[in-house]
């Protein structure tokens, strides 16, 4: 037995708006917002970091050229990243909340993902070609120049704006439940990290230890390339059907378990789709029953499954219980 697209309106994005507040968590603050407004905060927050990486972009490669400062060029490149990353969260946050079509009858969430992926490698790219470039310059140490001092300020003005941009892209990434914003939050964080890295190589070049300004870019471009390839690799598992953890199979487990007539549920199997999950499993009912009562058993289950946890869809099969020369076994069977 299975649902039909028509039955899930998880699938139509205008009905999203009338889910239950249960659906995105706990958080009371979610009740407050409805599917539109939770959209428009996303996007909201997006620009803001577009913004603000702008400016510092501006500010950090004219001051890092002039100061003679590699760190602090190679933060800028740093924040373009940012700037890049900002834009590939608006495209895919934009095409994952199309409805489903006769080409993706699970509609588009994974869009986030595939999202994800390309920012995960943008990160690895910069991140390795800036360290090679650091690399380069600690093999000619007397080349280094002198750093002016104008460069440790842009450093700690740009610590202040990244530190103050992650607090709130994270909070608006908890509100609106995207794992795609919450990356992007915590991209935010680590220019922060990277940022006083940055500044520790300017002041240590201007108390006369010229080797430092290149080893804090190099550092920099090591946070970069780690973080994209923990995004990016966690994305690409994702988009390879990796399931929900042992906790969330259980607890959709329990939920399901514990709907009336149902007697025992197995094989159990999820996939992530987006920040959502695709839920598949086996349901044992009273073999006495119509195929129409078993059905709505079946909805049943489906709807408390849909209405308690983080689901997309369900697909349901029934099975009578208990089979034929069986005998009947009190208590539930554990997740499959």
């Amino acid at each position: 037995m299975t649902t039909s697209p028509s039955e899930d309106p998880r699938l139509d994005t205008a009905a999203q708006a009338e889910l239950p507040a249960a659906v995105f968590g706990d958080d009371p603050e979610d009740s407050a917002h409805s599917a539109d407004e939770r959209t428009r905060a996303a996007v909201r927050s997006t620009w803001v970091s577009i913004v603000v990486n702008a400016v510092l972009i501006v500010v950090q490669l004219a001051v890092g050229l002039w100061a003679h400062s590699q760190a602090l060029v190679a933060d800028a490149m740093h924040s373009l990243s940012d700037l890049v990353s900002d834009f590939v969260v608006l495209l895919a946050g934009k095409h994952s909340r199309k409805a489903a079509d006769d080409d993706h009858p699970y509609g588009h969430a994974r869009f986030e993902n595939a999202g994800s992926l390309a920012l995960g490698a943008l990160l690895l790219a910069v991140g390795v070609g800036m360290l090679w470039s650091a690399l380069r310059k600690l093999e000619a140490p007397s080349e280094i120049a002198q750093v002016h001092a104008a460069a440790l300020g842009v450093a700690c003005i740009t610590l202040v704006c990244k530190e103050g941009l992650f607090r709130y892209m994270l909070a608006v990434a908890k509100r609106v439940r995207s794992s795609l914003l919450v990356s992007n939050a915590w991209h935010a964080r680590s220019d922060a990290a990277s940022s006083l890295v940055v500044g520790l190589g300017i002041g240590g070049n201007l108390l006369g230890f010229p080797l430092l300004d290149p080893i804090a870019a190099a550092i920099v471009g090591f946070l970069i390339a780690r973080m994209g390839w923990t995004f990016g690799w966690n994305a690409l598992s994702d988009l390879m059907d990796r399931g929900a953890s042992a906790e969330e199979v259980e607890a959709i487990h329990r939920t399901a378990a514990a709907t009336p007539g149902v007697h025992a549920v197995h094989d159990l199997r999820t996939r992530k789709m987006g920040d959502l999950l695709v839920v598949d499993m086996h349901l044992e009912v009273d073999r006495s029953l119509t195929v129409e009562q078993g059905h709505d058993i079946a909805l049943a289950a489906r709807d408390a499954v849909l209405a308690r946890h983080s689901v997309l869809r369900v697909m349901t099969h029934v099975d009578p219980w208990p089979r034929r020369g069986e005998v009947p076994v009190s208590g539930r069977s554990a997740p499959g």
